[in-house]
């Protein structure tokens, strides 16, 4: 993943956002971090499976947070559909 690789597409970052996201049928593709804990996870990624939406694991929250243009770790992020 490549350092600001999303940095011009609709997204956002973290749990709180992304679950917000996925509740309004926002989400195209759904992005975790394998270094998170699951219990933060878990709840992000059951809904995103429930409806059929692409998941990709990264290696690392870290690398999560650079590829989306943040300075900090993100457990979760998502790419959102254009509507």
């Amino acid at each position: 993943m490549a350092v600001d690789e999303f940095k011009d597409v609709p997204k956002v970052v973290g749990v709180k956002q992304t679950t917000k996201a996925l509740q309004r049928d926002e989400v195209a593709v759904l992005y975790i971090a394998d270094d998170a804990e699951s219990r933060i996870t878990e709840p992000v990624e059951t809904q995103a499976k429930a409806k059929g939406i692409q998941i990709k694991k990264v290696p690392s929250m870290k690398e999560l947070g650079k590829a989306f243009g943040i300075e900090v770790g993100a457990s979760v992020a998502a790419i959102l559909t254009r509507k």
